[in-house]
């Protein structure tokens, strides 16, 4: 008996995993579509090149990024509404390649800080190394 009423009660304690905080792959999935939409549609608002758009949000899905774009283009298009100006400029995520260039310029950096750098040779002290080298001739 006492199986049974495990087995019953095990749907309902396994409904409520969400209150466990446990990600459901499904509602995950359709926010990020819902978010690359936004963002597509953001992007033409701004005026924004469909390229741009992919270069400064690339975690964002691509194909929902273009259907957002271009349902804002036709919507855009059909109420004769024009673009509009962004009026805080945009910083275009790093490339790998740039990133890795950073870090060489910044390891070149350190390495030089912990380098000594050689001694400055004053004018006197080349004098006097050059008169005990060479002979006095009288």
């Amino acid at each position: 008996m006492r199986r049974y009423l495990l087995l019953l009660l095990l749907p309902l304690t396994l409904s409520a995993c969400e209150e466990l905080g446990i990600p459901d792959p499904e509602k995950r999935a359709a926010a990020a579509l819902a978010e690359g939409r936004a963002i597509g549609g953001a992007c033409r608002h701004a005026g924004r090149a469909l390229e741009d758009c992919f270069a400064l949000n690339p975690d964002a899905p691509k194909a929902a990024v273009f259907e957002g774009w271009r349902s804002m283009n036709d919507y855009m298009t059909e109420n004769k509404i024009q673009a509009v100006k962004p009026e805080i400029p945009v910083k275009v995520p790093k490339t790998a390649e740039e990133i890795a260039h950073e870090k060489a310029a910044a390891e070149q950096e350190k390495q030089a800080a912990h380098d000594p750098e050689p001694a400055v040779e004053s004018p006197l002290a080349r004098l006097r190394a050059r008169s005990q080298k060479e002979p006095e001739a009288h």
